[in-house]
């Protein structure tokens, strides 16, 4: 990962707008003329590079962003759409049919295991769900049917590290499209570079960080960029998770500051998650020794951007775990909110709002009780005193 830097490769992208803008000129238009009648033919039959249709299709403000994106991830292309879900459906719509499987982590957000568990069987699709950690299990829920290997880099909200080349190498032996969700680890690991065929993010988290818009991105290859627009049978065409210009306009502003931001997730997280650690507390993240993929992980990341800001901690209990983020939200500490990548601190029980839709015995299958708590480390100027904050509201509530 050191060899590629990817936020040089945003840094060394320049755009210049209508009028020689330092920000691009924003396409506030929903639809293009054509100086000829064969050149709007041309343009729906795909043969003309350069002229705008319609702004479900494309537009000049979504591509600036797009090639932004692109370059992070080290993809030939990308495209934005209006959510992350977005980014998500159309991507396994595009690649799969009635009939076809797909073998997914067993922890994913909620929004996906819904999907794959309650919508897309509507379609013929099956999912099979394994502990993506286990190489053996993974490879042995293949099938003659199976079309896509789907994880997260991280895990939402285990924080299960996936081991993206071993999966590539699956993937590649059995003929799938490996899909990775990136949402928790942009800039810290290159997932295309490691082998996977497709990147998803969720652009409402760190990479916009204001928590102010929602929108996903699908990074892969022209081929499939280009399969996905195509006015036939393209799914972001056809199914229209289209982003505004204006909001892709604003991405691409906040992301020009992502990889200072990241710096302070993962510095706030490594901090707080060591000393809670200490203090007792069980405590997961990645950046720690005691977690089971630390060492993976640290072979996977730029260094630079270190561990991401997300960690999780068990409390014992539901009502403690409440009791907490009640506590902590009215000292200031941060939110009790769903959601990442803010500049305070967000804090929630996944197993009864971020990964409701996983039936209970799902959940204590895979590990997530009510009693955990996961958190999203803010930009916070002194982590120590954050520290403190949260010490205390534990050793009121007999935490610690």
């Amino acid at each position: 990962m050191e060899s590629f830097n990817p936020a040089d490769c945003i840094q060394d992208l320049q755009f210049f707008g209508e009028y020689g803008d330092v920000n691009p000129s924003i396409s506030d238009s929903s639809t293009y003329t054509f100086l000829s009648a064969k050149k709007m033919f041309d343009t729906f039959e795909g043969n003309v590079e350069g002229c705008y249709l319609y702004s479900r299709h494309t537009s000049p403000s979504n591509l600036y962003l797009d090639s932004a994106l692109a370059a992070m991830e080290g993809t030939e292309s990308a495209s934005v759409t209006a959510s992350g879900m977005g980014a998500i459906t159309s991507t396994l719509l595009q690649l799969c049919g009635n009939g076809d499987h797909i073998v997914s982590s067993r922890t994913v957000y909620g929004g996906t295991y819904a999907f794959l568990k309650n919508f897309a069987p509507r379609m013929g699709i099956k999912t099979s769900f394994v502990d993506i950690t286990k190489l053996d299990l993974v490879e042995a829920a293949i099938n003659s049917d199976t079309k896509i290997l789907y994880c997260e880099t991280v895990s939402n909200p285990l924080l299960e590290v996936a081991d993206i080349a071993s999966l590539s190498k699956i993937a590649k032996k059995h003929n799938l499209k490996l899909v990775v969700d990136n949402t928790f680890s942009p800039l810290s690991v290159a997932p295309a570079r490691l082998g996977a065929d497709i990147v998803l993010h969720s652009l409402t988290k760190y990479i916009n960080g204001t928590s102010d818009t929602i929108g996903g991105v699908v990074c892969s290859s022209v081929e499939f960029i280009n399969s996905l627009k195509n006015v036939n049978d393209g799914a972001t065409m056809l199914l229209g998770p289209t982003m505004d210009s204006l909001r892709s306009a604003s991405i691409l502003k906040n992301l020009r500051t992502l990889h200072i931001r990241m710096k302070q997730h993962s510095h706030n997280a490594m901090y707080l998650s060591a000393k809670l650690e200490a203090d007792g507390i069980k405590t997961v993240y990645p950046g720690l020794p005691s977690h089971p993929s630390h060492e993976l992980y640290r072979t996977m990341i730029h260094p630079d951007y270190g561990y991401g800001g997300m960690m999780t901690i068990d409390v014992g209990s539901f009502d403690k775990a409440n009791a907490l983020m009640e506590l902590m939200q009215e000292r200031n500490v941060g939110y009790l909110a769903v959601s990442l990548g803010f500049y305070k601190t967000l804090f929630t029980a996944p197993g009864n709002s971020t990964s409701s839709e996983i039936p209970l015995d799902e959940q204590e299958a895979m590990g997530l009780t009510n009693s955990l708590v996961r958190f999203s480390i803010g930009l916070d100027n002194d982590i120590e005193r954050t520290y403190q904050m949260i010490k205390k509201c534990m050793q009121e509530l007999h935490i610690l």
